[in-house]
C-alpha cells in the first residue's frame, strides 16, 4: 500500500520522536504543508502522502459528490487506504506510533477526521484546520487519550459553524479531549492561527509525556 502513495517522507532533525502525519487540501500535494509543519514542530518527522482522487485534475483524499456533499462509500474506501499507508510507514520509517499527530487542512483535515471516527487506535492525535463532519460512524469511536485541535473560521463558506460544533461532539462522545478554536476567519487561515496551534500542540506534548 504505501508504493501506491506518493509521498514525502522526512526524518526527525533533532532525535525528535514525534511524526506529524500532513494531509493537504483539495489541489495540493505532498510538499504543500511542509511549511505549516516547520512552523508547528520545527524538530519532528513529517510524513505527508498526496490525495489518490483527481478532481479536475486537482489532488484530493476522497471524492465528492457536490460541494460538503461526500462520496462515503469512496470516502470509507480511501480512509481504510491511507490507514493501511500509515501502517507501512511506521514499519518501514521506524516511527513511533504514540506519537503521530495528523495535521489536515480542508480536505486533509476532513479524512483525518474521518481516520479519527473509524480507525481510532491510528493516530493520538489529530490538528484539523476546517474540518466538517466527514461521515457519521455506525458505532462510537474509541477515542479515550486522544487529543484533537479543531481550527475553524467563523464565516467560512463551506464549513457551517454547526457542522463543525457537530464534529466537536462526536470526538467528545468517545472520549476525545477536543480543543475548539474559532477565528474571525473564512476558509483561509488567520493571522496567529498557527501560532495558536502550535502553543496546543507543545500543551498536548506536556500533557501526553
Amino acid at each position: 500500500m504505501i508504493e501506491n502513495f506518493q509521498h514525502r517522507f522526512i526524518p526527525s532533525t533533532s532525535g525528535d520522536r514525534r511524526t506529524l502525519l500532513l494531509l493537504h487540501g483539495t489541489g495540493g500535494n505532498e510538499d504543500s504543508m511542509l511549511p505549516l509543519a516547520s512552523a508547528l514542530a520545527p524538530g519532528a518527522a513529517v510524513l505527508s502522502p498526496r490525495g489518490q482522487v483527481l478532481e479536475r485534475g486537482m489532488p484530493r483524499f476522497f471524492r465528492r459528490l457536490a460541494e460538503g456533499v461526500f462520496d462515503i462509500p469512496d470516502l470509507i474506501a480511501r480512509t481504510g487506504e491511507l490507514a493501511s499507508f500509515v501502517e507501512e510507514a511506521v514499519a518501514r520509517y521506524r516511527l513511533d506510533p504514540e506519537v503521530i499527530t495528523a495535521v489536515g487542512f480542508s480536505n486533509g483535515a476532513n479524512i483525518a477526521a474521518s481516520l479519527l471516527l473509524l480507525r481510532p487506535l491510528l493516530i493520538k492525535g489529530a490538528m484539523l484546520f476546517r474540518a466538517m463532519v466527514p461521515l457519521e460512524p455506525e458505532q462510537r469511536p474509541a477515542l479515550t487519550g486522544t487529543r484533537v485541535l479543531l481550527s475553524e473560521g467563523r464565516f467560512d463558506p463551506l464549513v457551517p459553524q454547526s457542522n463543525a460544533e457537530h464534529l466537536a461532539e462526536l470526538l467528545r462522545s468517545g472520549g476525545a479531549n477536543v480543543t475548539l478554536n474559532w477565528w474571525d476567519a473564512g476558509h483561509e487561515l488567520a493571522r496567529g492561527e498557527v501560532e495558536r496551534a502550535a502553543e496546543w500542540l507543545e500543551g498536548a506534548e506536556r500533557v501526553a509525556g
